[in-house]
């Protein structure tokens, strides 16, 4: 079984889908998951900014992965990530308190919530971030997330796949084992077209197709400030619960 380590960003979308996917896989045996941080607030800050400055809106759920981290091993971010990827791009409407979702995942992922408290308490926990995005910046071809490497994070890297939705099983079998062999082979660079559309999440889309008026982690990090929507050109808001119906970085 391929072991696998993904770089994620919660507040990048894209990233989310990709990691549904991974997850799938891992449910059908095709690969074992591990987890590595990123932080896009960092790659988006002007030259000569310190990193260790940054207040970052992902901070918080960043450093309770680092928390996480040392006290059960990397691969006990998982579920953290899955709790809080529920409560912001699985959810309508998403959780109005990204701290609260924060501390909340903390506890469904099986910790205390004086986790949150320590990590949030430690300076080490944002240092620790920086350096693995730093480590991870110094070393990939190509940054972004999602990345995904090979061999437990020690083989090749690369960044991508970006979906638009949720594959069928077949299509996510087929799909990672296409990418796999391209990760391999040391001759390939780079694939790339415009995106499809948006990331098909309950947070991002009504099951109509209609945009909601959510974006659970602020501004879109990687894009120009968009204007404020149109109150009254907003689709009416749903309280009934989440679906799967797709996801994105």
């Amino acid at each position: 079984m391929e072991s696998v380590k993904i770089y994620f960003d919660p507040r990048c979308p894209w990233c989310y889908l990709t990691t549904k996917w991974a997850w799938r896989l891992a449910e059908l045996g095709e690969i074992e998951l591990d987890w590595g941080l990123f932080c896009l607030e960092i790659l988006n800050l002007p030259e000569g900014a310190d990193p260790l400055e940054l207040k970052a809106v992902s901070g918080p759920a960043l450093r309770c992965a680092v928390a996480i981290r040392e006290r059960a091993g990397s691969k006990a971010i998982g579920p953290f990530y899955r709790a809080l990827a529920r409560r912001t791009w699985e959810s309508r409407p998403p959780a109005p308190d990204l701290v609260v979702a924060v501390r909340e995942s903390v506890v469904e992922a099986g910790f205390e919530a004086d986790l949150f408290d320590t990590a949030l308490a430690d300076p080490q926990t944002w240092a620790a971030v920086v350096a693995e995005h730093q480590e991870l910046f110094g070393r990939a071809r190509s940054i972004g997330v999602p990345t995904i490497a090979l061999d437990g994070g020690d083989g090749p890297m690369i960044f991508g796949p970006v979906l638009n939705r949720m594959p069928s099983d077949d299509e996510a079998v087929e799909l990672w084992r296409h990418v796999s062999w391209l990760v391999r082979y040391d001759n390939f660079s780079e694939l790339k077209r415009g995106r499809l559309g948006p990331p098909t999440l309950p947070a991002v889309f009504f099951d109509d197709g209609t945009r909601t008026p959510w974006w659970p982690w602020g501004q879109r990090p990687w894009v120009a400030p968009e204007p404020d929507p149109d109150p009254t050109k907003q689709p009416a808001e749903s309280t009934t619960g989440t679906t799967e119906n797709g996801a994105e970085r």
